[in-house]
């Protein structure tokens, strides 16, 4: 039987940050201090910044996979202890299997955490569905176009049912083209599973185009500064993200000043 998104979607959580570090042993200046940001469940919010400004070391601690040294990391409220299936991650070199197929790629995850094959199955196919390859299932990625295989990756983490969705330049190596209509498919996907979606990129416009705020950090160690948030953009556009709509590059604009203000001091 064929379930519908809105029949499993997931409750969307919450992620609190209050006064968020990560200082690495040995070094006297932190990778990231003082970060406060809620992110309300259901949002999509997009992390820019300069290279080093610490915008994937925030998200991940949120993915569990660095420590939180200092305030407080909460999801769904409860701190993070690390990773855990509640929140997927999607990186942009795929990570997936070379020698399992499609499906057995996305099943691998709900097989690992015990269910049953039947329930596995059932998952998978599922997630094949939400990403639109299903007739794909018994290819193996080499057989993929690099879009197709962003997909898979995006489907293994949706049948582990996560309220999180983690991502990290997910779209980067993809062609402008293709780029463009993951953005599409990412959108559609949010809106029918229902997750929290915090995303890292270095293109303004993209984030521009998914996020409801965008995080705009700053700093880094390369400056002698701690990875801070210099701004959180509010990106009231509703349904009309148009590039080339004056209201988007009017925020386009003002992100990208923030971005390229320098770091020679917190603001």
């Amino acid at each position: 039987m064929n379930r519908t998104a809105a029949q499993t979607r997931v409750a969307p959580a919450d992620i609190a940050m209050r006064g968020l570090g990560k200082r690495y042993p040995g070094t006297a200046l932190a990778a990231v201090e003082d970060v406060d940001v809620e992110i309300r469940a259901g949002e999509i919010v997009c992390i820019v910044g300069a290279s080093g400004c610490g915008k994937s070391t925030v998200l991940r601690m949120v993915a569990g996979f660095e420590t939180v040294t200092d305030g407080d990391l909460l999801v769904a409220g409860a701190p993070i202890a690390g990773p855990g299936p509640d929140r997927g991650v999607v990186f942009q070199d795929y990570g997936l299997f070379p020698w399992l197929t499609v499906a057995e790629n996305i099943a691998y995850g709900p097989r690992q955490a015990g269910l049953a094959r039947a329930e596995a199955a059932a998952r998978t196919r599922e997630a094949l569905e939400a990403v639109g390859l299903a007739r794909v299932e018994r290819s193996f990625p080499h057989q993929l176009s690099g879009g197709m295989q962003q997909r898979v990756a995006i489907a293994r983490v949706l049948a582990n049912k996560p309220s999180v969705m983690l991502m990290d330049e997910p779209f980067g190596a993809l062609d402008a083209l293709t780029r463009t209509d993951m953005q599409h498919e990412l959108q559609r996907i949010q809106r029918d599973a229902g997750v929290t979606v915090l995303f890292v990129t270095h293109s303004i416009e993209e984030a521009v185009y998914l996020a409801d705020r965008v995080i705009v950090m700053a700093g880094g160690t390369a400056h002698g500064i701690a990875g801070h948030v210099r701004e959180i953009v509010a990106v009231d556009l509703g349904e009309d993200r148009d590039p080339n709509s004056p209201a988007f590059n009017e925020i386009e604009r003002h992100i990208d000043a923030l971005v390229h203000a320098g770091n020679a001091a917190r603001v």
